[in-house]
């Protein structure tokens, strides 16, 4: 596939910037950042609106039947605007291992519901220095799940949760209803970035229904965090986009020793550097999303994962350092997002995980 865009493909990305920079203001952001538990209910209903919970899954459940490239046009706009809430990514994730996993009656109890938005997904195997672990922290026994699953993006408000346990020394990975009455536990992580709703989940005797065993599991947890990684990774490239279209314009207009500060090297080099660091991603983000279906994907979701998690980081730091004093101010709003590049690092495996996953294919290939 090319790394341009068709005429459909842009009118999507022009279509759902034009909402989303209507609908969703700083304004609306900053007091999310005070208060665990909740999200922006703006975005999140302007998603189920225009459709967006559907745009990847299949028309049988409720879907449009687009795929990765154009649910990554979404979340590169919602990158920009810092949406306020994660359940595009999270609910993806969790609706494609039902599909390419579950049984017919799981796809017909969540698909539609996960499509409409009316049901919330979570991977609980999605963060930290290793969501992969040779021996997963919870165990499967009897048809339930026990013990914690930690950090889990959206664990505070998701019905439904795909889960990586131990059953007797073998990897499985399971469906999970998430009702407190069935026994489990939520509890809140007060985060820098609370909108992202994360929670540690405690299942005690949880019923659970196991829909992949041994490498499959393993191999089928990878996947589903690939794919994740690379809606993610088109959220990263949205934000360092809007960061260094922030850092232009404030560089263009502020003035010192009577000349714009955009005509010293310090700050048009630093620009300059965004942007390519900006582009590599955006390449790598089409790329990998474009090569969904192929052998290849989950190298190419690494590099996208890899690329754009260092352009927005870059961007986040050098566009508070071009603002100088007014940007670590609370009403300039930079530090949302500072904070939501730090975030969006740690969800779906760190940068030594997915430079483990790269350089691990990458020899395999040579060899």
């Amino acid at each position: 596939m090319s790394i341009l865009h068709d005429e459909g493909q842009q009118a999507i990305a022009t279509e759902s910037r034009r909402v989303l920079e209507a609908r969703i203001s700083k304004d609306d952001l900053l007091p999310l950042l005070q208060a665990s538990g909740r999200y922006h209910e703006g975005f999140w209903t302007t998603a189920k609106e225009q459709g967006w919970t559907a745009l990847a899954l299949p028309e049988a459940y409720g879907g449009l039947d687009l795929g990765l490239v154009e649910l990554g046009l979404i979340a590169h706009q919602a990158g920009r605007s810092l949406s306020g809430a994660p359940f595009l990514t999270s609910s993806f994730g969790a609706a494609k291992a039902i599909e390419l996993l579950g049984t017919d009656a799981l796809k017909q109890r969540w698909l539609p519901g996960l499509a409409s938005g009316e049901a919330i997904g979570a991977v609980a195997f999605a963060a930290g220095a290793d969501p992969l672990p040779a021996i997963p922290g919870l165990t499967f026994a009897n048809g339930c799940i026990e013990g914690r699953a930690k950090s889990v993006t959206a664990g505070l408000a998701a019905d439904v949760a795909v889960v990586l346990a131990d059953q007797a020394g073998v990897p499985v990975l399971a469906l999970v209803e998430l009702v407190e009455l069935a026994g489990v536990e939520r509890s809140p992580i007060d985060s820098f970035d609370n909108s992202r709703l994360i929670a540690d989940l405690r299942f005690a005797a949880t019923p659970a229904e196991v829909i992949a065993t041994g490498p499959a599991a393993r191999a089928a947890a990878l996947q589903i965090l690939a794919l994740q990684a690379v809606v993610t990774a088109h959220e990263q490239t949205g934000g360092a986009e809007a960061l260094m279209e922030i850092a232009r314009d404030y560089a263009v207009t502020r003035k010192a020793f009577g000349q714009p500060i955009g005509a010293f090297q310090s700050i048009k080099h630093r620009i300059a550097e965004l942007y390519g660091l900006i582009e590599l991603a955006r390449a790598n983000c089409i790329h990998a999303a474009a090569r969904a279906d192929r052998a290849d994907f989950i190298t190419a979701a690494a590099a996208a994962r890899l690329s754009a998690t260092e352009a927005y980081d870059t961007a986040a730091r050098d566009c508070v350092q071009i603002h100088g004093g007014i940007g670590v101010t609370w009403e300039i709003g930079l530090h949302l997002h500072m904070r939501r590049s730090r975030s969006l690092a740690l969800e779906q495996g760190n940068s030594l995980f997915w430079e483990d996953i790269l350089v691990d294919r990458l020899a395999g290939e040579a060899a």
